[in-house]
């Protein structure tokens, strides 16, 4: 979403003080009302057994799994992921994506008062506006310096290290822009195996643009050249590239 990552409020970067161990995924069971042609419950995983997972057999089967999930998403057409008047979905999107790649990826987390429990050993149920509430991009931004690691995201340095090894392993990229105006929202993407229709943008062999699928003000299934590095607009304060396999 684009406005309003104020109103999830992270604990502070440096505070690593609550053990990893203790410190579980904030989400949501699947919900009926959750669904691809919907704009109800997006705060909950999408309940429909015809979306497929990323197949985790080996990086055949993940890069083909994740082109049929591109496909059934169908971001650039259901409803769930179109803007409205008020907001755009980059956010559901990639949770989404992240959620059937069998990767986490928030789009709720812990208040700070449900990580003070957390931190002192109590076990926190998650329920909406109580314990968690919505996390928008330019505060997962922030999420992915503090717990990234903690969930098993790989910081990297360049999008063409990233665009490589998404193609070579089959996993999932993130690019994820925090707005230089606080309270609003930034832009978070996914970066996708490259197929044979489908490129990254490429100059003297190094990637510039990678190949990406992404909800925003305009919904793309896969796009690279068009946007170009939109991360390094001058909306944005900075950006981070993450993998997770």
């Amino acid at each position: 979403m684009e406005k309003n990552s104020a109103a999830t409020a992270l604990m502070p970067l440096c505070d690593h003080s609550v053990p990893i161990s203790q410190m579980g995924k904030a989400e949501l069971l699947p919900h009926p009302k959750s669904r691809l042609e919907t704009t109800d419950m997006k705060q909950h995983p999408i309940l429909d057994s015809s979306i497929p997972y990323r197949a985790l057999t080996d990086v055949t089967t993940k890069k083909e799994s994740i082109f049929l999930l591109i496909d059934k998403l169908d971001v650039a057409n259901n409803l769930r992921y179109q803007r409205t008047l008020e907001d755009t979905y980059c956010n559901v999107y990639s949770y989404d994506y992240c959620y059937f790649c069998k990767v986490y990826l928030p789009t709720i987390w812990w208040t700070d008062e449900a990580l003070e429990k957390i931190k002192q050993g109590q076990e926190v149920e998650a329920v909406f506006e109580k314990t968690v509430e919505r996390i928008y991009s330019s505060a997962i931004h922030d999420w992915f310096s503090q717990w990234g690691s903690h969930f098993g995201w790989e910081k990297m340095d360049t999008v063409d290290a990233l665009q490589n090894k998404v193609n070579a392993n089959g996993g999932v990229g993130i690019i994820c822009a925090k707005r230089k105006e606080k309270g609003l929202s930034g832009h978070i993407v996914p970066v996708v195996p490259e197929t044979n229709s489908h490129k990254a943008h490429r100059e003297n062999g190094k990637v510039l643009y990678p190949l990406q699928s992404q909800a925003g003000k305009v919904n793309y299934n896969y796009f690279s050249l068009i946007r170009k590095d939109w991360w390094k607009d001058d909306l944005y304060a900075s950006y981070v590239l993450y993998y997770h396999e």
